[in-house]
């Protein structure tokens, strides 16, 4: 190879070489175009949508007369009330699982003002009233923003005022029924008839006092002192939830923890009532949300129907035979 050809050869290295730099620095010089005209057109989108969004909301403000009456509703306080009705027992409305559930649920919301107890039961279980003043007192401890008032309609006795005690106030009215602080125990003595037909009353049991008021057999010396006692303790238990509940406001009575039933006017001179007044007024006037809202826990047709039908028909066989000896506030 003459020396022309070589130093061909090592000029066209040297464009090539150049020429390979000179494309590198293109496609470097290109790809960052491309990156900054990428960013640029995604800052336009982000702000293309935000004025579009400021527009949409402008507009809404503007042709959307602002309605200061909804927001206040959307945002007003309520009076929370749950209905203690009826006879007080596991199997029925006002059974503690049902008032429980609607007391929590009405502490809980948050625009409970306060929770009215609307009362209108004779009484019934000693346990399933205890369970539920025990929750109120419970309830009250976790939210002391919220007051509790017992409102009485025509009727709160025995276990019915046993709740109604937990209560920051209570409330009747004039005529209302009150009180009835005492606990019974009832059922039938059929030993004598059953001689006189001619029946043989076969009970075999282990224990000596396990037929204790058995209503076809005669007392065992014992069982009608037991049973005083039993219903003494338990009547000790009311008076003491009485006195816890109700304080100073009851007036020194010897005839207060008797039994007796009073009218909504005596039961203020009593101290067993605190005012006079209805749901709606106290709701209104005290504590100051005329809103109520319904916590009371509602069952289905059917459930209600057959629960209503097997309790009567059970009440009914054991008022019939005499087994209805469980103690009652009532």
């Amino acid at each position: 190879m003459d020396k022309d050809e070589i130093q061909l050869n090592d000029d066209y290295d040297k464009m090539t070489a150049k020429s390979g730099w000179e494309k590198k620095l293109v496609e470097d010089l290109a790809m960052s175009a491309l990156k900054e005209r990428r960013t640029t057109r995604r800052w336009g989108i982000f702000f293309k949508l935000a004025f579009l969004t400021y527009i949409i909301v402008l507009a809404v403000l503007v042709f959307s007369p602002f309605d200061a009456n909804s927001l206040e509703k959307a945002t007003a306080k309520h009076t929370a009330v749950i209905n203690v009705e009826g006879v007080i027992s596991s199997e029925s409305k006002a059974s503690a699982d049902n008032i429980i559930t609607a007391l929590r649920d009405a502490f809980e919301d948050k625009k409970t003002k306060g929770v009215i107890l609307r009362m209108n039961t004779p009484g019934g279980s000693p346990v399933q009233s205890a369970y539920i003043n025990d929750e109120i007192y419970r309830l009250k401890e976790l939210h002391p923003e919220v007051k509790v008032y017992a409102v009485i309609v025509d009727i709160c006795a025995s276990g019915g005022y046993y709740i109604a005690a937990a209560a920051d106030e209570i409330y009747a009215d004039k005529g209302s029924m009150v009180g009835s602080i005492g606990v019974l125990m009832d059922g039938f003595g059929f030993e004598n008839a059953i001689e006189k037909v001619g029946v043989t009353r076969r009970l075999y049991t282990a224990g000596d006092h396990k037929g204790f008021l058995d209503p076809f057999s005669k007392p065992q010396e014992g069982d009608i002192d037991h049973a005083k006692t039993m219903l003494k303790n338990i009547h000790e238990q009311f008076v003491a939830v009485v006195k816890k509940g109700r304080g100073d406001k009851l007036k020194d009575n010897p005839l207060l923890f008797s039994g007796y039933v009073w009218t909504g006017e005596q039961s203020i001179e009593l101290g067993l009532v605190d005012k006079l007044g209805s749901s709606s007024s106290v709701a209104r006037d005290v504590i100051g949300a005329e809103k109520i809202k319904d916590f009371t826990v509602s069952e289905a047709f059917l459930d209600r129907f057959a629960k209503k039908m097997g309790a009567s028909m059970a009440a009914t066989m054991a008022e019939i035979s005499g087994f209805n000896i469980a103690p009652q506030l009532r």
